[in-house]
């Protein structure tokens, strides 16, 4: 295992791992207790939007994490009102709660309009509605670049590809193959340079706020893991 990057946004390193462990680790990241927007209570609305609209932005917006017992929710409350002289663009930083990202625009609010509601957010799993998902994972295997003969040549690959090529010395080089997303009918123009693809994989995890994307890795990890148990505790 080689770690590539590490922040709370995004993860990425290589692994040996098998294909099939890869993606119940990927699948799993729906089995993640999640706090999200589920309903809302429009009581005033000026803007163009209708209030589903209104309401499915608010489901897309990051809540920070937190548990809840079961059945129990929280509530968010917003209330903008535009100046009659100007307009007012509506954020999610406008809500009554722990948003992630507060620069989120929900509806610009014309001349004198009005938007309030009250906003109900709870605990639920990606598999059962997509809002409360907390990232995604993703894989791909570990190419294999070789560079031989007329391929040292081709410079332009480097002006293309700059992070996967480098032209040095008057030589084509690999850079960096973890971060070739190509496959064997790119290089058809390019004679000299050919690719396959190694048993290792490139693991990338990417966080959408709600929780770090090495939590989102090991909360996944525990969730296969459960569900394992459930499995064995069964078949004895």
């Amino acid at each position: 295992m080689e770690l590539i990057s590490k922040t709370a946004e995004e993860v990425q390193f290589t692994s040996d791992m098998n294909i099939s462990l890869a993606n119940a680790i990927r699948r799993s990241v729906s089995e993640i207790p999640i706090l999200a927007i589920y309903e809302a209570d429009i009581y005033k609305n000026d803007s163009v939007l209708y209030d589903e609209i209104i309401a499915h932005r608010l489901g897309l917006i990051p809540l920070k994490n937190q548990k809840l017992k079961s059945g129990q929710n929280i509530e968010l409350k917003l209330q903008v009102k535009s100046k009659e002289e100007d307009k007012r663009n509506v954020l999610s930083g406008d809500i009554d709660g722990d948003i992630v990202y507060p620069d989120m625009p929900l509806v610009l609010l014309e001349n004198g309009q009005t938007l309030k509601l009250v906003a109900r957010a709870n605990v639920g799993f990606g598999k059962d509605h997509p809002r409360y998902n907390p990232g995604v994972i993703f894989y791909r295997h570990v190419p294999r670049i070789a560079i031989k003969g007329e391929g040292e040549k081709q410079s332009e690959l480097a002006e293309l590809y700059p992070l996967v090529f480098s032209f040095e010395s008057g030589k084509l080089q690999v850079k960096n193959a973890h971060e070739c997303t190509l496959d064997s009918e790119d290089f058809n123009d390019y004679p000299g340079v050919d690719i396959s693809f190694s048993d290792s994989i490139v693991f990338s995890i990417e966080s959408w706020g709600q929780i770090e994307a090495k939590e989102i890795f090991t909360e996944a990890c525990k969730a296969l893991k459960s569900n394992i148990s459930e499995v064995t505790k069964v078949l004895k």
